[in-house]
């Protein structure tokens, strides 16, 4: 009876979890649902108050695809945001890696001042980083959408505190066998830190992908424009191109949500892993 009991205990918890989640789900999933009816409205549909269209239309869709460079927007994403994510997740580690495990003067005033570049807005550098780039050259390249964005603050703080949890004396035995500082991050290290790397790895391509004002202010045509300002693009004042800006969104939603709903247990186990020391 008691087993029962503590069962049907369990069914509640559960369905009192789903009815506590049930009103943030529909608040968070009802923008994007109104989003692929109004993409599949057709134009005399989209300025009459409806909220299902009255038949299936799939133009905007073609239009987006084949007649608009999205397919051109989205690859020149999915080579950003890749080559951030992997060039951060290498950065990110050796430094955190020297913050966790070398011993060296000034260690903690440095890291310190990495910590305080986080407290400095993008908008405050941003002018800065633009003359850069344009005294280099690298305007409307892929240069200069990667390279401002290969290490990162965040992820050197997120992998340090996970690296911290890691016993010392494992990187002491390793020292007195002779292993060398870079073999232990490669072969102990990384292995051992996938969760937190798959973590910044997620955040950082989501992060990317969705950048705006950068991407705008150092591309000037369309081989080297990103999503987001390719969808802005598609944009006009009649209501055929909002279906179409609507069809576009929907297009370039999908990689980033599907990544976030196949890494979100990477992702939170990830930015949980160095929450705790020991």
């Amino acid at each position: 009876m008691l087993a029962l009991n503590r069962k049907q205990r369990q069914v509640f918890l559960t369905a009192g979890r789903w009815l506590l989640n049930l009103p943030l789900l529909i608040v968070i999933l009802l923008p994007l649902v109104y989003t692929l009816s109004i993409s599949l409205m057709p134009a005399g549909d989209i300025y009459s108050n409806r909220l299902i269209p009255s038949r299936i239309n799939l133009q905007n869709f073609y239009d987006a695809l084949f007649k608009n460079p999205i397919p051109r927007f989205v690859l020149n994403s999915f080579i950003v945001s890749t080559s951030v994510m992997l060039g951060q997740m290498v950065t990110c580690s050796m430094a955190a890696f020297a913050f966790s495990f070398l011993r060296f003067r000034g260690r903690n005033v440095l890291f310190l001042m990495v910590l305080a570049t986080m407290m400095v807005p993008g908008e405050a550098t941003i002018i800065a980083n633009f003359l850069t780039i344009s005294r280099w050259g690298w305007n409307d390249s892929y240069r200069a959408l990667i390279v401002p964005y290969l290490t990162s603050a965040m992820g050197i703080f997120l992998l340090r505190q996970n690296y911290l949890t890691f016993a010392k004396e494992l990187h002491e035995a390793a020292k007195l066998d002779g292993c060398s500082n870079f073999r232990f991050m490669r072969s102990i290290v990384v292995p051992l830190s996938r969760p937190a790397l798959g973590a910044l790895g997620a955040y950082t391509f989501l992060n990317t992908w969705n950048m705006y004002m950068w991407p705008l202010l150092v591309t000037n045509s369309a081989q080297y424009r990103t999503v987001q300002i390719g969808v802005s693009m598609l944009y006009d004042i009649d209501a055929q191109a909002l279906g179409l800006m609507m069809a576009g969104v929907v297009i370039v939603t999908v990689p980033s949500l599907s990544i976030f709903v196949f890494m979100q247990k990477q992702l939170i186990n990830g930015l949980m892993a160095g929450a705790v020391k020991g």
